[in-house]
């Protein structure tokens, strides 16, 4: 019992991870039967209180209304530990009765590197997400940074704290107090020091943009007359018609997925099965994840697709899913 219980403690730790692994790349990942992890990119903020920046992420959110299994998380499971695709969706099913049940017991249910999830007064679950971990990969190695903010000193405030210190005022008693003419000659100087400086300063900026306005007109003038030359007689060419025949593909582009099996024997064994039943069933391929996917028809009609997908759904199978291709 012990041990039974390990792997089941595990088991739900491993699906966590699949979920977080999946947040990387996907905005949407739905744990059927539960209800689906959103993320939502975030720009970087500055928080003014500490002079924190913030850097871009990826906000979370939790919809319980998406439960319908879009074989994203199972087909992932399933790839990742070598099961099939059947196994993988059993193990789900069961992870989610665990955490529906531990809700129930605790009203809380925390799931690591996701969030805590709680129930209310109504028995809705509500989202509290996990902040420490950045899902967005264009900002991987990024954290906050602290910045002091800059102090500027103003040319004008230095006159004015100098002028403060320096006395200027002249009594009858200056010809009698020795040394104080030497200090209005160094006094004066530093003055004098002050004004040149800041009046070379500003002639140079001045003589700074009035080289960049004449880089700009130059630039503009030569713009002009690149766009001015041509090459070309201004009649206008006359071009051959050109009829292209089209072909309309002979299967649909919308198909409803039966199912993705790890062998292709077994997704044989499938579409015998649904065409004895009297669906058009045939083979569609390998997903991304190396699945062989078979479909109970193809449709080109999206509309017509989605009433075949609601009266399988309540007739043949409910985790019956629409895929439809480009």
């Amino acid at each position: 019992m012990p041990g039974l219980l390990n792997f089941h403690i595990f088991a739900i730790v491993a699906l966590e991870k699949h979920i977080a692994t999946l947040l990387y790349r996907y905005q949407c990942v739905v744990v059927p039967g539960f209800g689906a992890f959103l993320s939502q990119i975030k720009p970087a903020t500055l928080q003014r209180e500490s002079n924190t920046f913030h850097p871009p992420s990826k906000a979370l959110s939790f919809n319980a209304q998406l439960r319908s299994n879009d074989g994203l998380l199972v087909s992932h499971i399933a790839q990742a530990s070598g099961k099939s695709f059947e196994e993988a969706m059993e193990e789900v099913n069961d992870r989610c009765t665990s955490w529906k049940q531990q809700l129930e017991a605790e009203g809380k249910l925390e799931l690591p590197g996701l969030g805590i999830l709680r129930l209310n007064s109504e028995k809705k679950m509500v989202f509290q997400p996990d902040t420490e971990v950045n899902y967005l990969m264009s900002a991987f190695g990024l954290g906050p940074v602290i910045a002091s903010p800059v102090l500027r000193e103003v040319l004008k405030e230095e006159v004015q704290e100098l002028e403060e210190h320096i006395p200027f005022s002249i009594t009858p008693e200056t010809r009698s107090i020795p040394g104080l003419r030497p200090m209005m000659k160094y006094a004066a100087i530093v003055l004098l020091a002050l004004a040149t400086s800041i009046g070379g300063y500003s002639y140079y900026r001045q003589q700074e943009n009035a080289t960049e306005l004449a880089r700009q007109q130059a630039q503009q003038e030569v713009s002009k007359t690149i766009q001015e030359a041509t090459f070309f007689s201004v009649e206008p060419l006359e071009l051959p018609s050109v009829t292209l025949e089209v072909t309309q593909k002979q299967q649909g582009i919308h198909h409803i997925v039966a199912g993705a099996f790890r062998f292709r024997e077994n997704a044989e064994k499938k579409i015998g099965a649904l065409r004895a039943k009297g669906y058009p069933a045939r083979y569609l391929g390998e997903n991304a994840y190396g699945l062989h996917q078979v479909v109970y028809a193809s449709y080109s009609d999206p509309q017509e697709a989605l009433d075949s997908l609601r009266a399988i759904r309540g007739k043949e199978s409910p985790d019956a899913w629409l895929l439809s291709q480009r």
